[in-house]
């Protein structure tokens, strides 16, 4: 594998580039397979070849292209199963993450920040009506949960393996709420949510580690439940981002 590029004096070149490039494969501008090379995406983006270089060279890392065997990067496309084992390899690092909090003790701040931040989602909630005006604010919240849930743990290593993660396609958070409203009983999956979010603050108080982990694995699995809904619902799947990326059938 190629040395990472070094970022230069303006990463916030090859930051724009990042969120360029990838903005447009989970839209779909770009189908699993094709190619994509530094001069095309210069003209593109309007950015020089050394911040789109790095920029494709941080998209490989995080899996949403490979290296083409001739030249430049492909899009990848993604199995359903490749899906799943994403969100669960999320589980295992968020309940880890969840399991050391409890262990070590989580300190009276960050639980009240946790109460607090559920404290938010619950009246969100108890005002929501169907249709999707309170998902933009479910979405920042559940965000924030899971950040504080990271953080608890007290291991930046643990944060870091998140991150890796997370920046697969599907595999965050966060990744299927923007279509939850379209999906049939959609508050009363985010209210199940809630309720394993709560489940959880209180395990981690209790410092409960062998509740506490198969608790946020158990969460983790919403998502496979929500995408296996959406693969379900045409109406939902075509306001997935990223939906032209999965190779629908389950294949490798």
């Amino acid at each position: 594998m190629a040395a990472p590029i070094p970022l230069g004096r303006d990463p916030s070149q090859t930051d724009r580039a990042v969120l360029g490039i990838r903005d447009m494969v989970l839209r779909g501008d770009f189908a699993a397979g094709d190619r994509l090379t530094e001069l095309g995406l210069v003209e593109i983006l309007g950015v020089s070849r050394t911040p789109i270089r790095a920029a494709l060279q941080r998209l490989a890392q995080e899996g949403l292209l490979v290296a083409s065997p001739s030249s430049g990067y492909l899009v990848r496309g993604f199995s359903e199963a490749e899906v799943f084992d994403a969100i669960e390899l999320r589980g295992a690092i968020e309940g880890l993450a969840a399991r050391m909090a409890a262990e070590r003790g989580a300190s009276p701040a960050m639980l009240r920040d946790m109460r607090e931040c559920l404290a938010r989602i619950d009246e969100l909630l108890s005002g929501a009506a169907p249709g999707d005006e309170h998902l933009a604010r479910y979405s920042a919240l559940n965000s924030r949960f899971h950040e504080l849930m990271l953080a608890a743990s007290g291991s930046t290593t643990v944060a870091q393996a998140m991150q890796r993660v997370a920046a697969t396609p599907f595999a965050a958070p966060n990744a299927f709420v923007q279509v939850q409203s379209r999906l049939p009983g959609s508050l009363k999956i985010l209210g199940i949510a809630q309720a394993q979010h709560h489940e959880i603050v209180d395990a981690i108080e209790e410092r409960s580690s062998a509740r506490v982990e198969p608790l946020v694995r158990e969460h983790a699995r919403n998502a496979r439940r929500n995408l296996e809904l959406v693969l379900r619902h045409s109406d939902a799947l075509g306001h997935l981002v990223g939906a032209p990326l999965i190779r629908r059938g389950g294949g490798a």
